[in-house]
């Protein structure tokens, strides 16, 4: 499992190390670990470490120092070390003598570009993880020379600019090749539109103790293996669970079938289907248990998925929230549910919606969701006591409830653009729902499918275009993939 730990847990964490370690010596661990990732970095270059020119990108706080003691780490092997102050007077004392010590030399801001040019490597130690908003004027050409130049970047901690907890990016920023983190990720290492700015990303140990329940983590192929419902020797197709899929109208016969198809590869025993796609849903998988007399009468499920390619269906969806199942809404049934109802259920509730149905549904706009993914989930979570995945570049699933009561949010790290495709979500809500009805909570439900879709896009388009039937026909194949590993 990969965890990320807000920027206030991180700095509880770094000072009891502090109290307990000698003088300097977390910033000593952290800058070892960045010069040997930069030296790693110079390696794969033509000139190699020695010879190599290397511009430090220097602030006012504790990164410049990290950046200033890695670069006298640097100019000890050989590499030709410049650091250029952005606030010379407030520079790291420490750190700019051992620098000077190494052989380095410093120059001012107005120098900066012409170095970055010429450079090998920039390191970027111009604001630590407590920057909020943009780079200041004095930073922004620095950085624009940096993504101009044909050198390599390494941010130290995370890219100047961005913020840590949320991922946002409010104004210019810096772009790296890698980041190199200490001591835990933070939250904006692993989110959209901030991991943009953060290339690769190496965590480096810096032996911090952090406490149980992190702010956002990812799962890896070892916890969705694990998480996977595996039928047993008595198991029959009820036993593994029944998803009903109440979606598709006539002018959209074709998200009933796609969600089907998603939900016939996600565990469960049997899929029921109500809706007016009946005909178009039984050629194409007959062994689809179909019913026209609406929700209520279809029989035993587990859980439902309603919602895509719904039209103005408003009454099956009202029928599918009032039920005592866990419930999937997605698409036009996140705009058809009437959201004290949704907030009244006391079963458990997975939303779906991309950025402009979240937008939509928090009454702002759609930038605004693409731009504060993490607090845009929160907030729908919080506001209909649901769990919510928000679909997108990095998809991220919240727990139902507000703040540490909703437990760590999600971010999923599979996927590929070639997933942005018609239809695509209405695999996915089929997909979730099944795992619902295999007996998966709505949190993991939301985290396995989005993982499995991620993955089976991937699988499915291999660098080519993909319609959202190839994601659903590459779910046996990454299912099995995550099992073997």
């Amino acid at each position: 499992m990969r965890t990320a730990y807000s920027v206030e847990t991180v700095r509880t964490a770094e000072r009891a190390a502090m109290a307990r370690l000698p003088e300097g010596a977390l910033m000593q661990r952290a800058a070892a670990g960045l010069a040997a990732a930069c030296a790693e970095l110079l390696g794969r270059a033509p000139g190699r470490v020695y010879g190599s020119r290397v511009v430090l990108l220097v602030g006012s706080g504790d990164n410049g120092g990290d950046a200033l003691y890695a670069g006298a780490r640097l100019a000890r092997r050989g590499a030709g070390v410049t650091a250029v102050l952005l606030a010379p007077e407030r520079a790291h004392a420490g750190g700019l003598a051992a620098l000077r010590r190494a052989g380095g030399s410093t120059a001012d801001a107005g120098a900066g570009t012409a170095l970055i040019e010429r450079a090998d490597l920039v390191v970027d130690g111009i604001v630590g993880i407590g920057g909020k908003g943009g780079l200041r004027q004095e930073a922004v050409p620095l950085a624009e020379a940096a993504r101009r130049a044909r050198a390599a970047v390494v941010a130290v901690d995370l890219p100047s600019g961005v913020d840590a907890d949320t991922g946002e990016v409010r104004g210019a920023a810096v772009r790296a090749d890698l980041t190199v983190t200490f001591g835990a990720h933070k939250p904006g290492l692993l989110i959209d539109p901030a991991r943009e700015y953060a290339g690769s990303v190496r965590l480096v140990d810096i032996g911090l103790e952090l406490p149980e329940v992190p702010a956002l983590e990812a799962l890896q192929h070892a916890e969705v293996a694990r998480l996977l419902p595996v039928p047993g020797a008595e198991s029959d197709k009820y036993r593994r669970g029944v998803v009903g899929i109440a979606a598709g109208s006539a002018r959209y016969p074709g998200a009933a079938v796609l969600a089907v198809s998603g939900a016939l590869r996600g565990g469960a025993g049997a899929v029921r289907y109500v809706g007016p796609a009946g005909d178009a849903v039984v050629a194409r998988f007959p062994e689809t248990l179909v019913s026209d007399q609406g929700p209520k009468r279809a029989g035993r499920v587990q859980a439902w998925v309603v919602g895509p390619g719904a039209g103005d269906d408003a009454a099956t969806v009202a029928e599918v929230v009032a039920a005592q199942v866990p419930v999937l809404i997605d698409a036009d049934g996140l705009r058809l549910a009437e959201p004290g109802a949704v907030r009244a259920r006391t079963a458990p509730t997975l939303m779906t919606p991309h950025a402009g149905e979240a937008a939509a549904l928090l009454g702002v706009s759609r930038e605004e969701v693409e731009g504060a993914r993490l607090a845009a989930v929160r907030e729908l979570a919080g506001r209909f006591g649901a769990a919510v995945l928000l679909k997108g570049s990095t998809t991220l699933v919240a727990g139902a409830g507000s703040g540490a009561d909703s437990g760590a949010v999600r971010v999923n790290g599979t996927g590929t653009g070639w997933l942005a495709t018609a239809g695509s979500g209405d695999v996915l809500s089929g997909l979730a729902g099944s795992l619902l009805a295999a007996g998966l909570s709505a949190v993991d439900a939301g985290s396995v499918g989005a993982y499995l879709h991620g993955l089976a896009g991937r699988f499915a388009a291999r660098g080519a275009p993909i319609g959202a039937h190839d994601i659903a026909l590459a779910v046996p194949e990454v299912w099995r993939d995550v099992r073997d590993r």
